[in-house]
């Protein structure tokens, strides 16, 4: 069997490189691309290598990052460009591989085990031509990683930025990725750090070096998981787009333009974005047993909640009445809310072609119409646009009853 040869790219600073390579007149000056402030999205999603040198961190408030670098140049997102971009990314790297995994926008894992000797000398040059050539054409840089296996590959892109590969190997892994931070190893976020930081774990190769076992009484089977990536051992495939484990989750979220202060505003929000969740559902021909809420407050305080149904759906009013309930059952508003967001989950294939019962209670007659009812809905909003038609309710607030669940009309949903 052939080792092996899986390479992470990874668009540099993306949307801030995308930005920049449309403006020239940008060139070399500190930009952050980041939200409306007026409309509380007041955050920095990306910036340049020019605004890095200051300290600006993707994430932080917008005025935070004015105090860092007085001169910031702020822009607001062009998200159809960055998709465009990414279409365009993935068209290269398909040349050499159909074996590609997207993982986000920017990103992209590909397999290049059985067809990189079509195209060079050697694995490690293949990547280097896909370097430039992304540079060539596209006018953005990449960095990308190359080793035997997907984490080690992501690790690798991550090593060096911008415009460069680096490849990892059994004989460097140890020196180049055992002293970097905990938190660089995927699926290792600030809480697990915090913990892993507590027992005394700081870098990879602490995780690494400790006793499996032990990882597994702190953190119950993802322990395992933390031990054989810190240690590259992964046979995960690159599933490419459109596999059937794609799609593991349809949610949206926003930062409301007011915080909400009371059960009622939260209603309003969520009739939104249950009926998008749903309507996005039925697209894909899903149905979710698992509903899930995230709340943020104006302390910048998140959390999650879920709830499993008693049956699967891809009905907004079933999406409403799980997010409301888990609401009413977690959250006091001792805080008012700055940001609210749900997700279903726990996804299985739809079944409404299922052949029905000659004698249907009155609730089963009443979910198929409810069912008639938001197909009918999804139909109408597909000829007309989404405000063509909406629940009266909404109109009660100007603020919160106008928000646009799908700005632009793009939503990205990766594995």
């Amino acid at each position: 069997m052939k080792p092996r040869k899986i390479f992470h790219a990874d668009i540099n600073n993306c949307f801030a490189s995308i930005e920049i390579q449309h403006r020239p007149e940008l060139r070399g000056l500190p930009v952050a691309v980041g939200g409306d402030a007026e409309k509380r999205h007041g955050v920095i999603l990306a910036k340049s290598n020019e605004a890095k040198a200051f300290g600006v961190q993707t994430g932080e408030a917008i005025w935070e990052a004015k105090q860092k670098c007085p001169d910031l140049v702020i822009v607001p997102p062009h998200y159809t460009l960055y998709l465009q971009a990414s279409r365009a990314f993935r068209a290269i790297l398909a040349d050499y591989t159909d074996l590609l995994e997207p993982f986000g926008l920017d990103e992209m894992w590909g397999d290049i085990t059985h067809s990189w000797h079509l195209f060079a000398d050697s694995p490690e040059t293949l990547v280097d031509e896909i370097r430039t050539r992304v540079h060539r054409e596209l006018g953005i840089t990449v960095s990308i990683g190359l080793a035997d296996n997907k984490i080690f590959a992501k690790l690798g892109s991550d090593y060096k930025k911008p415009d460069a590969c680096t490849v990892i190997t059994k004989e460097n892994y140890r020196d180049i990725l055992w002293p970097l931070s905990a938190q660089d190893l995927l699926g290792v976020g600030r809480a697990t750090k915090a913990k892993l930081n507590r027992y005394g774990l700081v870098t990879i190769g602490d995780i690494a070096r400790t006793d499996p076992a032990l990882l597994k009484s702190w953190f119950h089977k993802p322990g395992l998981y933390l031990h054989a990536y810190a240690n590259g051992r992964d046979t995960s495939p690159v599933r490419p787009a459109g596999h059937e484990t794609a799609v593991k989750s349809v949610g949206n979220s926003v930062t409301t333009p007011r915080d909400l202060e009371n059960t009622r505003d939260c209603l309003l929000v969520f009739q939104h974005y249950a009926e998008v969740v749903a309507e996005r559902l039925r697209e894909l021909n899903l149905q979710c047993r698992t509903v899930q809420i995230s709340l943020r407050d104006n302390g910048l305080t998140r959390f999650e909640r879920q709830l499993t149904l008693p049956w699967p759906t891809h009905l907004s009013s079933e999406i409403l009445d799980a997010s409301m309930r888990l609401l009413a059952a977690n959250y006091d508003f001792r805080k008012p809310l700055r940001s609210v967001g749900i997700r279903a989950s726990n996804l299985v294939p739809s079944k409404h072609n299922a052949q029905l019962s000659l004698f249907q209670s009155e609730a089963e007659i009443a979910r198929m119409r409810r069912e008639n009812l938001e197909f009918a809905v999804d139909d109408i909003r597909r000829r007309y646009g989404r405000f063509a038609i909406r629940r009266a309710s909404l109109l009660s607030d100007r603020q919160l009853g106008n928000l646009n669940p799908l700005p632009e009309g793009i939503v990205f949903d990766f594995g």
